[in-house]
Formats: C-alpha cells, sequence, structure tokens
C-alpha cells in the first residue's frame, strides 16, 4: 500500500492506492458516499488489488484523513467542490490518461457527475447503490420508512419536529431502518469505523444531507442528474441490493439514460453488497473492469 496526500485549494485529499499499476490494468478509483462517510466502510474493494489491478481510496474533503472544515458553512460543500477534488486527485496521480470509477451511495452519483464531463481517461464507471435523482429517493425512503413498526416512525417523527435529532433515542430508532435497508449483517468493523467518524465530525453529511438517510434537508435535497445521464459516454455497470434503500425507482433511470449500461441486483443485500455479499460482488465488478480496460 501507499499513502499520500494531494494537495487541492490549500489543503489535503488523503488517498491509498493498493497493488501496483499495470500496463493492461487500469486503475479503478473509488469513491465513498455520504456526503460525510469515509472511505473505511469501502475497504473490502481493496482485495480488486489481487487481481493484478491498483485500486485507490480516498477521504473527501471534509472526511476522515483529509482536511476538515468544521466551520464552513452550505456555500462551500457543493457538488461542484467534490467533482473539482476527484479531478485534482486523478491529476496528482498521474492516472487521467486511462482509470474505472467505482462510487458507491453519493459516491455513484459524484462519479456520474465525473462521468458527464467526458474525461477523456475514464474507461468505464460503476454507480453501486445510488439515487439518480433526490426526489426519488426521497419517495422511495417515505415508502421503506411507512413500514418501519410504529413506535420507531413515532419516535423518528418526533424528534424530527423537535429539532432533537442528535439524541440517542433518534439515533437508536435509525438504525432500525440502517438494519433493514443499508446493511443486513452484523455490521463489520470497516462499516462501524465509518459510522463513528461521522458522528465525530458530521459537518458534510448534516449540511449536504441532513440527520439520516431518510430525513433529507441539506443542500443535496433537489439534486438530479437525470436530464444529463445522455452525456455518460463509458461502460458503466449498475448494483443495488433487493432490500436496498437505493429501490429500483431511484436507480432505474441510470438504466434508462446510459446507452452502454448493464445492472446487476443482490438478492442477499440492501445498502451494501460490496459487505453483504462481498465475494459476489467484487467478482462481478472485477469481471466487467477486465472487460473494459
Amino acid at each position: 500500500m501507499n499513502e499520500g496526500y494531494a494537495d487541492f485549494r490549500g489543503h489535503r485529499t488523503w488517498y491509498r492506492v493498493t497493488g501496483e499499476p499495470r500496463a493492461d490494468k487500469a486503475p479503478l478509483v473509488v469513491l465513498h458516499g455520504g456526503p460525510g462517510c469515509t472511505h473505511d466502510y469501502l475497504d473490502s474493494l481493496a482485495e480488486l488489488a489481487g487481481t493484478g489491478r491498483a485500486v485507490v481510496h480516498y477521504d473527501q474533503l471534509g472526511n476522515g484523513r483529509s482536511t476538515h472544515l468544521r466551520d464552513r458553512g452550505a456555500d462551500f460543500w457543493t457538488v461542484e467542490l467534490f467533482v473539482e477534488e476527484l479531478a485534482n486527485l486523478i491529476a496528482h496521480l498521474g492516472i487521467g490518461d486511462r482509470y474505472h470509477v467505482l462510487g458507491q451511495s453519493w459516491g455513484g452519483m459524484l462519479g456520474a457527475e465525473h462521468a458527464v464531463t467526458g474525461p477523456a481517461g475514464l474507461r468505464s464507471l460503476v454507480i453501486a447503490d445510488s439515487p439518480a435523482s433526490m426526489e426519488l429517493w426521497l419517495a422511495a425512503a417515505g415508502e421503506l420508512r411507512a413500514r418501519l413498526p410504529a413506535d420507531v416512525q413515532a419516535t423518528l417523527l418526533r424528534h424530527e419536529e423537535a429539532g432533537t435529532t442528535g439524541s440517542e433515542e433518534y439515533t437508536r430508532a435509525t438504525r432500525v431502518f440502517y438494519d433493514r435497508h443499508v446493511c443486513r449483517i452484523p455490521w463489520p468493523e470497516e462499516v462501524a469505523r465509518t459510522f463513528a467518524a461521522m458522528d465525530e465530525d458530521p459537518t458534510v453529511y448534516h449540511t449536504m444531507n441532513g440527520p439520516s438517510e431518510f430525513h433529507v434537508v441539506g443542500t443535496l435535497k433537489d439534486w438530479t442528474i437525470i436530464d444529463r445521464l445522455d452525456r455518460v459516454a463509458v461502460p458503466t455497470l449498475l448494483i443495488s441490493g433487493k432490500y436496498d434503500e437505493a429501490t429500483p425507482e431511484v436507480v432505474r433511470p441510470y438504466a434508462d439514460g446510459i446507452a452502454d449500461v448493464r445492472w446487476q441486483i443482490f438478492e442477499h443485500s440492501s445498502h451494501m453488497p460490496h459487505v453483504e455479499e462481498k465475494d459476489a460482488c467484487l467478482k462481478a465488478v472485477a469481471a466487467f473492469l477486465d472487460q473494459h480496460d
């Protein structure tokens, strides 16, 4: 493994490269979710280096080992900021002539935003568990939330109306949703590590998303890429889980709007097939990448 920092707007983006770059295999850049998560919960994807491919993880600005900026407001934390940061990292690593991108959840949204800019070196895109618009995400989340036990729904609503979403009771109630639709197996250490990091500094998540996956009141609430998906000019793999909070309705616009696309749904997973069905998910990703080097 090789770790380092890329300078970005006077700040630092932490990254880690697993494996050695090879002439016949383009590196994979992994984009974490949130916005406001860390790379940790996607650590399993480093195993793709075993196929002979370099795998790049990084913490987006404001998160993990990158520069934290707790005093910055909504005007700073924008989609454009993270699109620019990704392009800067690719240039810093010197891989801009040939690379793949895999984004999970918000990372898939970011990956799609990157792809529509038409980067010359992008060979393929993997969009995992990601909505094509937040309007669709919120509608799906509302339906899933309505299936929670009545007492859990009442607890969530009470704290949201009172503005007390930082309470332990609210956190416990959200976990009922998360255990159904985010990760259905006992949370591995790397997943717990990401959530702990978000709790320690929720600046980006609370600003752009909100207090929970299903109560989106941040700056992303009106985001959509549906009308720009025809600009994605690279082969694209869609991944989602049968029990995913990213339901088929929120993923489908990618399937309808991207010219060269395939979609795999993992039958025993929710929002993290790379954890819940790790071997099958990594095998599918590896095969897809090998086809498009």
